[in-house]
């Protein structure tokens, strides 16, 4: 059984890419696989190994600068989960494109997981799903407000059209595990929202604590990797993600007539070229030739 550790931790690096080689060695060291930001603002990713492996990059990651109080979410996977190591340098560990946002000075109230349903049940709050709209589609909190954004860049304009509709409310911000909810609640700070609330460890931390019976969460969450979604106690769901555009596939995608296996989904039937479709074959084509052979075949990986 290998360990997956979900993390990020906003800090002040002042080289980023002198931290990047170290950390790239230790993982390739320790048989871990995943995917790390790192940018000025600080570190993000997910990595899967095994466990002593995982320890030893986390007591890696608490000794740079900023870090020692990090917080991870761990989960289990029966198989490596990536198919490589990447540590990568990025302006934005998470991209948000608002330069202004500094989420190590201020950001939201931390609302624990047992505390979650009791506050988005009040008459006065507002839920928001900070997610890009096809992760929130597999699933999502009880009357949680969806911005149908194609990607967390476009946050601040659908609150600039929307903002007059949440006068008088409190406002109430998730996400996958919490990192986007760092950004967006600064940004609301600044806007001149008083009173705003985020879900500590986001929707990983309240499928792992919160009980099925007690729980006000509908569907799977989606997750960057090849388990694709989880439900409740962090179980692997029954998705699986197009080979063009990474989104994820249900079984009724799967019967829907536009889709082709490794080719396209209904989702982005239209958003490619022939010369695209053409290319796409030929990547399935030799990972079912990979598969067959019993290698891997190092194809596309979301995040």
């Amino acid at each position: 059984m290998l360990t997956v550790a979900a993390l990020y931790q906003f800090a002040r690096f002042e080289d980023p890419a002198a931290l990047r080689a170290p950390l790239l060695a230790l993982c390739e060291a320790e048989g871990i696989r995943g995917t790390l930001l790192l940018a000025a603002e600080g570190i993000n990713g997910t990595i899967a190994g095994p466990r002593a492996g995982i320890d030893r990059v986390l007591a890696h990651i608490r000794a740079l600068p900023g870090c020692a109080d990090i917080e991870w979410k761990e989960s289990l996977a029966e198989a490596m989960p990536f198919g490589r190591m990447k540590v990568r340098l990025k302006r934005e560990i998470v991209t948000m494109g608002q330069p202004d946002v500094d989420p190590i000075a201020k950001v939201g109230r931390y609302v624990l997981p047992a505390d979650w349903n009791e506050l988005i049940r009040q008459p006065d709050v507002v839920a928001i799903d900070t997610r890009n709209a096809y992760e929130v589609a597999i699933g999502t909190f009880d009357g949680a407000i969806d911005p149908g954004t194609g990607s967390f860049r476009e946050f601040p304009e659908w609150w600039a059209a929307n903002r007059a509709q949440f006068e008088g409310k409190r406002i109430a911000m998730f996400c996958t595990g919490g990192i986007r909810c760092e950004k967006s609640t600064n940004w609301l700070l600044g806007q001149g929202v008083t009173e705003v609330f985020h879900l500590k460890g986001g929707i990983l931390k309240y499928l792992e604590e919160i009980p099925l019976d007690q729980s006000l969460w509908h569907g799977e969450c989606f997750v960057f990797d090849q388990r694709v979604s989880v439900g409740h106690g962090l179980i692997p769901g029954h998705l699986t993600t197009c080979g063009a555009c990474r989104r994820p596939v249900s079984e009724q995608d799967r019967a829907d007539p536009s889709f082709e296996e490794g080719v396209c989904c209904p989702a982005c039937a239209e958003e490619y070229s022939d010369q695209d479709r053409i290319r796409f074959r030929e990547r399935h084509r030799q990972m079912a030739l990979a598969e067959r052979r019993g290698r891997r075949h190092l194809g596309p990986e979301a995040g």
